[in-house]
């Protein structure tokens, strides 16, 4: 069963509203322009029967044949002129002479109307005397104790003449069939958009091509543009979609690679140690504190890997509360005391008593001591590390430098990178993970600061980044 689209169910709710709202307008357009001219006509009976009242008031004693006359004066074609008195005995009638013929007119409907309120008229009445179709006006005169009615035969030319206006019908329906003309233009292009949306949808639930004739060409208007874009959208996130699946792969195999490592050096290790049982102390020893080492390194990388993963998965949900950086890096400073002593290296930090920033505490902590120990590992023996700050408004810069050998500038953009390393086999024999870096970058955004990196002019790296103020 073929399904009516939203533009035909438009199309056709909208034309069934309209031929309502039509018809009830040339109803009641036909309908008012009709009484108009009863009413019309009812005035000009009425301003005859008027005269004549005017005539007979003034001569009181005027014979039927002087009515006659009066009536043959004052002509209308077919004019009929009957008197009545009150009590609906005919005295006069232009047309009929017989008046013992005449019935009691007292309950003619347009006589009733008279005496009661002053006129009565009735349009199409059949005359139960002439045997034939009238139009009556009748007006009371109570100081002349008469009802003076005159009428016009109900003829084909007097019910034309009362007939409405036909022109107004033809502009309605003129009116109507270009409603119809330009909703239907309308609808149909609606119903194009919308048939091609759901080619759209259908395709994209099914995880199908999208580049086909029926999803190229949309009709230049605004529904169209809106979907051209929405195609645009998801076709930019399709693409980033899969870009990340490439990186996530990348990833993966990274981590995979970067684990291996130290699982195969305690795999090792312990191997030795269980094929030799008779080795000796001090080997066995040094062999258990380098299958140590290696977990601490293992452990340290699952770390950092949870860290990166809360960051990507979990940052919405992440716990922001007031944070004094000064305190979280004299902890710092502190934490490392020994790996600084042991290189010979001296960290200089130059901040006010009491800096905060709005954060988690977690992730701040995490952006100075990866700088540190990045610094701590790579620098060099013997450098210094430097840590300032400045207020620029609504955030905190903040300036991490040290001044050691530095990175050749191909390296600079990107050491940011999940995994990279400048020299691959120094910083595996450093402990580095490969995610300081990474993860103080994604710290940062998520913070809603910015970060780069640079090589000053007198050596070393240099780390620029904003924190916001609370």
């Amino acid at each position: 069963m073929r399904r009516i689209s939203v533009g035909q169910k438009l199309y056709v709710g909208v034309i069934a509203v309209f031929l309502v709202f039509a018809t009830t307008f040339i109803v009641y357009q036909h309908a008012r322009e009709k009484q108009y001219k009863i009413d019309a006509l009812t005035i000009r009976l009425q301003d005859f029967n008027d005269r004549m009242d005017d005539e007979l008031h003034d001569q009181p004693a005027m014979t039927e044949a002087a009515l006659a006359a009066y009536v043959r004066r004052h002509h209308m074609s077919g004019l009929r002129v009957t008197l009545i008195r009150p009590d609906g005995r005919v005295v006069f009638d232009n047309w009929h002479k017989c008046y013992t013929d005449f019935a009691n007119h007292a309950g003619r409907p347009e006589v009733r109307q008279a005496l009661a309120v002053g006129t009565g008229s009735t349009v199409e009445r059949s005359s139960k005397t002439l045997k034939g179709y009238f139009f009556y006006s009748a007006s009371y005169y109570p100081h002349d104790s008469i009802v003076i009615r005159s009428a016009l035969p109900y003829t084909h030319d007097l019910a034309r003449s009362l007939r409405a206006d036909q022109h107004f019908l033809w502009f309605a329906l003129g009116a109507i069939l270009l409603l119809v003309m330009v909703l239907y233009h309308f609808t149909h292009r609606l119903g194009k958009n919308i048939a091609k949306l759901r080619a759209f949808a259908a395709r994209a639930d099914h995880n199908e091509s999208l580049d086909t004739e029926e999803l190229i060409d949309f009709p230049n208007d605004e529904l169209g543009e809106i979907a051209e874009k929405i195609i645009k959208i998801y076709r930019r996130l399709q693409h980033t979609r899969r870009e990340q699946d490439v990186l996530k792969r990348q990833l993966t195999q990274n981590i995979a690679h970067e684990l291996k490592t130290p699982v195969a050096s305690i795999q090792g290790y312990l191997e030795t140690i269980i094929d030799n049982p008779d080795m000796d102390g001090t080997t066995r020893r040094q062999f258990m504190e380098r299958c140590y080492a290696q977990s601490q390194r293992l452990a340290t990388l699952l770390q950092d890997i949870s860290t990166l993963n809360q960051m990507d998965d979990g940052a919405p949900l992440m716990e922001f509360s007031p944070v004094d950086i000064a305190q979280v890096v004299a902890s710092i400073v502190k934490a490392t005391a020994l790996q600084l002593a042991d290189r010979h290296m001296h960290m200089e930090v130059h901040l006010p008593d009491r800096l905060m920033v709005r954060g988690n505490p977690s992730l701040i902590y995490s952006i100075f001591r990866n700088l540190t120990d990045n610094a701590i590992a790579y620098a060099g023996v013997g450098t210094t590390i430097s840590l300032t700050a400045r207020d620029e408004g609504g955030q905190w810069h903040f300036t991490f430098a040290d001044n050691g050998v530095g990175v050749e500038p191909q390296h600079l953009g990107r050491l940011f990178e999940r995994f990279y390393r400048v020299d691959k086999g120094r910083s595996r024999k450093m402990g580095g993970t490969g995610l300081g870096l990474a993860i103080v970058k994604n710290a940062v955004l998520l913070h809603g600061g910015a970060i780069r990196v640079s090589c000053p002019g007198q050596g070393g790296l240099q780390f620029d980044f904003t924190l916001n103020k609370i």
